[in-house]
């Protein structure tokens, strides 16, 4: 008999958690100051829109080539490159002087930073058995939405003492810590000193996962199931990047808030945030259980949160700015609810080998659709019409994006034989 199981793969999950916080700290820091940097600087929303533009372009580009250096490379040497480049980047963020310096360095962080999901949901498959894997991508995704709470009043008090630029030197350090824990601690589970027999037995106790067929980055691309992911993050990324980057300047010139204002009202809507991604990879193990098959939970749980978003829409026409906030709350909930069980769809259907390639295709399709209407579509449609349009828009994506999972993924079960051309 195996002996009682470890809990190294909890202390993993709070690395992911620590580095995809830190993740996401790199990257707010110009939404949360950018009527500050839009002031110093001299540049227009317009111009704005194109630094956006230059992250989200480089984001979804470099989706496609960490998501084949993790997979070639191993989870532990990818991760650490991309956590290396992004700090990098962050940090030359302090030496911008006009919107194109910006932009440049914009986009270098873009590079590295696409390389956090496909590494952590490759970890996160590597470490935790089918049933268990939603809820973890849930913790280490709630990161993002700590980075979001802590992020704004964090800068705001820093920008107003030691400057804008202070900022990226604080992320920039933080991420080189991250670094050496990775590095110092991350091991495959047979690999780990701090893992027993039992661990192991609990972390391959999916008979179907045997199998350790490989899938080449080619392959995966002969599968609908891969489109079905990717069109999924094509719709939905680009309400969560929607509301991360253009929320601080609709505080501002809608609903009239000043920047120490909303610096204390973002963090409520991100800690709704935080509730949404835990609750949703919790609420779709819950139901797999209690019986349901791995398709039915995980997609109701995540058609129970598009059906939120419409309703979260209606906060641009609402009267009060606390009812904006709850709202929105409620649109940031959903939209990461919805997220922790899309990343997992992932690993359930492929084999562990392709798992950072089809979650890099995804994201490069998710980033796609972050610079099309997140970075280019809004600084034209809030100069000309206003708010309220994107707003709409924004409310419907999901239940566009949930049709496109239910007819490409179909059961969400896993490849029977992933070295066979498709025929799915």
């Amino acid at each position: 008999m195996n002996p009682r199981p470890t809990k190294t793969r909890w202390l993993i999950l709070a690395l992911l958690f620590l580095i995809t916080t830190n993740n996401y700290l790199d990257r707010i820091v110009l939404g949360i100051l950018s009527p500050v940097i839009l002031a110093d600087l001299h540049f227009t929303k317009l111009e704005y829109g194109y630094v956006n533009a230059a992250f989200q372009g480089a984001y979804a580009i470099g989706f496609l080539f960490m998501g084949w250096v993790v997979d070639q490379w191993g989870t532990r040497k990818g991760y650490a490159a991309a956590i290396t480049l992004w700090s990098l980047a962050a940090g030359l963020h302090s030496l911008s002087r006009s919107f194109i310096d910006l932009g440049f360095w914009r986009a270098l962080l873009g590079l590295g930073e696409s390389g956090n999901f496909p590494a952590a949901i490759k970890a996160t498959s590597e470490w935790f058995p089918k049933k268990d894997r939603a809820f973890a991508t849930g913790i280490f995704n709630a990161g993002t939405n700590v980075a979001t709470m802590i992020g704004p009043p964090l800068f705001v008090w820093m920008n107003g003492h030691f400057g804008w630029r202070s900022c990226f030197f604080i992320t920039a350090t933080s991420g080189i810590i991250c670094l050496l824990l990775w590095l110092s601690f991350y091991r495959l589970p047979r690999e780990h000193k701090m893992v027993n027999a039992g661990e192991v037995a609990l972390i391959e106790s999916d008979v179907e996962e045997r199998n350790g067929a490989r899938m080449s980055w080619g392959q995966a691309l002969g599968y609908r199931e891969t489109y079905g992911f990717a069109l999924a993050k094509f719709l939905s990324d680009p309400v969560w990047w929607f509301y991360l980057t253009w929320l601080t300047l609709y505080f501002k010139e809608a609903r009239g808030l000043s920047l120490e204002q909303i610096g204390w009202a973002l963090p409520v809507i991100y800690l709704m945030a935080d509730l949404g991604s835990v609750g949703g990879g919790w609420l779709s193990g819950f139901l797999m259980r209690r019986g349901w098959t791995n398709g039915k939970a995980r997609k109701t749980t995540m058609g129970i949160f598009a059906l939120c978003m419409p309703v979260a829409a209606t906060a641009v026409s609402v009267p009060e700015t606390w009812m904006a906030v709850a709202l929105i709350s409620l649109a940031t909930a959903a939209h990461q609810g919805w997220s922790a069980n899309l990343y997992t769809t992932v690993s359930d259907v492929f084999p562990k080998s392709a798992v950072a390639s089809v979650t890099g295709i995804g994201g490069f399709l998710g980033g796609l659709g972050g610079v099309l209407f997140t970075a280019l579509l809004p600084g034209y449609v809030v100069t000309h019409f206003g708010y309220f349009p994107m707003f709409v828009m924004m409310g419907g994506f999901h239940l566009l994006a949930w049709l496109c999972l239910h007819f490409f993924m179909g059961n969400i079960t896993k490849l029977s034989d992933p070295r066979t051309p498709a025929t799915r």
